[in-house]
């Protein structure tokens, strides 16, 4: 942000300050942890605080996370409360939800507690209307365009591999497997991003939701697996296939999945996070390598150790394993740093 940007944003949290607020002495904005987006947050000296975000229009979709956050907020969704709002400038007054992300907090011993409360969540944005004024459909297209992500970012610009027939032809084999997975699931609202730095504890015990500006409309299994198959950390894995079939069992009991049995239900979830993987293998590579956030790369071990996990499970998925283990895996030691990343023990 240019100290004029600054300057003009520190005017308008002035003017726009909930009366409920006050301010001993200047108004100050204090910056804060930003996120993969290019918004800019700031806490402003107030009692109670609030924050400040600088979301610029050209680079972020604002008026998309003010609806989103209208329709959370009327269903009972807890996201921050948005005070004021400048479309043009890229300016909003929100809700300070405080410091505690889930993602730090979270042990062994209260893991159960907070992600049953993090799942209800899902359930409760699942019975959400899909009003098509806020909610993008999450299709074949949108899939294909994030796994693309994958090959440039990943595979030819991070690792340095040039792209060759026999390679294409295994990628573009496996996108059609997990799109077809993806379309043939029950359709939803889904968050988009819903994660461990993306859930916050509040002062009641609740958890609140953040970025949330993507949420569309898409299949049934995508924000649980980016809860328990999360980018940040791992669980084992018996965990995580137990949690993600007792909530299937809630899917059912109330007739939103119709699916024929716990491993077509698993083999869903599973091909929906390699999907989510793969993209995210391209974005943290694009992040590092345009954006200047080498910070992403060294969560790319965990994120590999997921796709490779999924792919040795099912025998569909063998030509892409043997591919990625030794056409890719050989390249990634010269450019990732594998020490780096932090598992929970099994």
């Amino acid at each position: 942000m240019t100290k004029n940007n600054n300057r003009e944003l520190i005017a308008w949290v002035a003017a726009y300050l909930p009366k409920m607020c006050w301010i001993s002495g200047d108004l100050k904005l204090f910056p804060m942890r930003g996120d993969a987006g290019f918004r800019q947050y700031f806490r402003v000296n107030s009692e109670p605080t609030v924050i400040a975000v600088h979301s610029p229009p050209g680079l972020e979709n604002n008026l998309a996370m003010v609806r989103v956050s209208s329709h959370f907020s009327e269903h009972n969704i807890q996201v921050p409360k948005i005070y004021a709002v400048d479309l043009s400038r890229g300016f909003l007054l929100l809700q300070d939800f405080g410091e505690a992300i889930i993602q730090p907090l979270l042990n062994v011993q209260n893991m159960r507690d907070l992600y049953t409360k993090a799942e209800t969540i899902i359930l409760d944005l699942q019975k959400l209307p899909q009003d098509d004024r806020i909610y993008r459909r999450y299709d074949e297209q949108m899939l294909r365009l994030e796994m693309n992500l994958f090959t440039e970012w990943f595979v030819n610009i991070l690792l340095g591999i040039e792209i060759q027939s026999r390679d294409r032809q295994i990628i573009e084999d496996l996108f059609e497997k997990l799109i077809e997975s993806a379309v043939a699931q029950s359709q939803v609202v889904v968050h988009k991003d819903y994660h461990s730095r993306n859930l916050m504890l509040l002062d009641d015990g609740q958890l609140g939701v953040i970025d949330f500006q993507d949420a569309l409309v898409g299949p049934v299994t995508y924000d649980l697996v980016s809860l328990l198959k999360d980018c940040y950390l791992n669980w084992p894995r018996k965990m995580v296939d137990d949690r993600a079939l007792n909530f299937m069992r809630c899917l059912s009991s109330r007739g939103s999945i119709h699916t024929e049995s716990e491993a077509d239900f698993l083999r869903c979830f599973d091909w929906m996070g390699l999907q989510r993987h793969i993209k995210v293998l391209g974005i943290f590579s694009r992040l590092a390598l345009r954006d200047k956030k080498p910070v992403y790369l060294q969560e790319i071990p965990r994120v590999i150790s997921y796709v490779l996990d999924t792919a040795a499970r099912y025998p569909a998925l063998k030509a892409f394993e043997d591919w990625f283990r030794h056409r890719l895996l050989p390249n990634i030691s010269n450019r990732v740093d594998f020490t780096k990343s932090n598992y929970f023990d099994e």
